[in-house]
């Protein structure tokens, strides 16, 4: 019998990489953990930031989503576009990452 994939509803992932102008690394981290209003009723599921001390001008985001659309939408958001104008000039213009459609999780 084949595994069941489909256990849970799927949902959008993005896991990504900003970089940021040297010494603006923290600043960036605070603007973006920030409650962002309108956020979770958008579809936001997850919404994580954090840093490695090996990479000191970069910012990690994983984001969990109900979908591609609900993570589309978000950015029209007044929270979220004003959290980005307020990023956007410490930003180094490096970006990484990948975006996933979520098939499952042996936590849930």
């Amino acid at each position: 019998m084949a595994p069941v994939l489909h256990t849970v509803p799927m949902t959008f992932a993005n896991v990504g990489s900003l970089g940021t102008k040297p010494g603006h690394r923290d600043t960036v981290v605070s603007i973006l953990l920030r409650p962002m209003p309108g956020l979770k009723e958008a579809g936001c599921l997850l919404y994580e930031v954090g840093v490695n001390d090996e990479a000191p001008d970069t910012v990690f985001v994983c984001e969990l989503w109900e979908s591609p659309a609900a993570h589309k939408s978000s950015l029209q958001l007044d929270s979220v576009r004003a959290a980005i104008a307020e990023a956007m000039p410490m930003l180094s213009g490096e970006m990484g990452g990948n975006q996933f459609t979520v098939l499952g999780s042996p936590l849930r």
